[in-house]
């Protein structure tokens, strides 16, 4: 942690642009500026959620073990009152062509979380179609004109 700097929240806030894109995940500062283009969920996602504390949106996307690991490749420090054990395990991102992009062949492109829905859910899931069949129903039966008979 000797090498890491020690950043208030209000330091990283002034990194929140598609040139200089910072945020915080877990009490640690990572600058992402680098990998904006490689993000496989597109640059967008990750420049709305510079600046500020990220550890929320990181986690809730359910990110795969590669791309966790990913992330001490862009770590500059920790966030000002951290108690936390920074271990830095910096993985290769260049490979002999002296290319300057990470390596994405065992990351996929993106991760869906598995979770089951709640019952109030699954009950809107079921009724809300049956009510807007119900409501056609009823409005084609109440817009039919009269035959008229001559």
């Amino acid at each position: 942690m000797a090498d890491l700097r020690v950043f208030s929240l209000k330091q990283v806030s002034a990194h929140k642009s598609k040139d200089d894109c910072w945020f915080v995940i877990s009490g640690k500062v990572y600058n992402v500026t680098k990998f904006l283009q490689e993000h496989p969920g597109g640059e967008e996602v990750l420049v709305e959620a510079s600046g500020r504390d990220a550890t929320r949106d990181f986690e809730d996307v359910g990110h795969s073990p590669a791309a966790k690991g990913m992330l001490d490749n862009y770590l500059v420090g920790v966030l000002e009152g951290f108690k936390g054990v920074v271990s830095v395990n910096k993985q290769s991102t260049t490979s002999s062509t002296k290319q300057d992009k990470p390596a994405f062949k065992d990351m996929p492109a993106f991760v869906i979380k598995e979770e089951k829905p709640s019952a109030f859910i699954r009950v809107l899931e079921f009724l809300v179609p049956l009510v807007i069949v119900g409501a056609a129903y009823v409005f084609k039966s109440v817009m039919k004109e009269p035959v008229l008979s001559s």
